[in-house]
């Protein structure tokens, strides 16, 4: 037991500098020093250049071979996929109309990686751990838009293919990724002014990309949640990391590797999974509100998590 306890304070140390960023975005929102225009040119500023910037000079920056990482990325991938394949079957037999369980689908299997499991790992292992989350996110990136555009489009109805491609192709994290990969493998050298000019861009990510984040949650709704949204918080934050965390294990993953895959799929819902349900006209107040829950929780069940798997020796 005391070991659990030495490793839970090392796991707050990681969790605990994200949370209160959060907060203080909470904080700053309500004092209105950050307002809802900034929250959105600064979320615009984070997806479409300081966080292609972060990643972009992790990459080049890194001692890395490309195909060291398959693995893990064909196991995220499929176990991803096959979490979400349950969820949409056990949806099938829900009481609650498809609007409503589309979105619980989506809240489910649909992990903040780009900025909370990026966070997490930066704070466990430190540019190397950035550099790896890299070709997670990409991955998955395009895995979750996929999945999210046929969990939110109704039985019955066509999905537009052509756009779904074209959306997921000027995804500035795909492509920033992929050309960062490709000058590595060329082994093609980046003049010294766009190293320094991008790392100024991407010193800014992490406290800005956290602060938008909590400037951005709403947590009006939270005394009438209804049981949808804890249903997506429980699967979230507990069934679905720990699905995948185990047969991981038993795959035998450890150490980074295992940190990896734990941070990213026990990140708490990510908050494009809002602007998808609104745009596919599902309910996007419970996609706000497991967003909002699930961020309020995540640092807690993730210590607790971390904690676990180090007492066993396992990350």
């Amino acid at each position: 037991m005391a070991i659990f306890f030495s490793n839970l304070s090392e796991a707050l140390r990681i969790t605990s500098p994200i949370f209160l960023m959060l907060v203080l975005g909470v904080v700053l929102k309500r004092l209105q020093i950050i307002n809802t225009a900034f929250v959105d040119t600064g979320s615009k500023l984070v997806f479409n250049l300081t966080l292609p910037a972060m990643l972009f000079l992790s990459i080049i920056n890194a001692d890395l071979n490309i195909s060291d990482h398959a693995t893990i990325l064909g196991f995220a991938v499929a176990a991803n996929f096959a979490c979400w394949l349950v969820l949409m079957f056990i949806a099938r037999y829900s009481p609650y109309p498809f609007a409503t369980t589309s979105v619980v689908v989506q809240g489910a299997f649909r992990a903040n990686t780009g900025i909370i499991g990026i966070a997490l790992m930066a704070n466990a292992y430190g540019e190397a751990g950035i550099a790896a989350s890299a070709f997670y996110v990409a991955a998955i990136t395009l895995l979750y838009n996929v999945l999210a555009v046929i969990s939110l489009t109704p039985r019955g109805s066509q999905q537009n293919t052509g756009t779904m491609i074209k959306t997921l192709g000027k995804n500035p994290l795909i492509l920033t990724i992929l050309a960062a990969s490709c000058l590595t493998i060329l082994d093609l050298p980046m003049p010294e002014v766009v190293l320094i000019s991008g790392q100024y861009f991407a010193d800014m990510t992490l406290p800005l990309a956290l602060l938008c984040t909590g400037a951005s949650l709403d947590f009006k709704q939270l005394r009438s949640t209804p049981t949808p949204a804890l249903i997506a918080t429980l699967s979230r934050l507990i069934i679905v990391p720990f699905i995948i965390v185990t047969s991981a294990i038993v795959l035998g993953f450890r150490d980074a590797a295992l940190g990896l895959i734990f941070f990213m799929s026990a990140s708490p819902t990510a908050a494009a999974s809002y602007i998808m349900a609104k745009a596919m006209k599902a309910d996007d107040r419970l996609a706000a509100n497991i967003i909002a829950i699930t961020t309020l929780f995540f640092a807690f069940t993730i210590s607790a998590g971390l904690a676990w798997l180090r007492s066993w020796g396992f990350a």
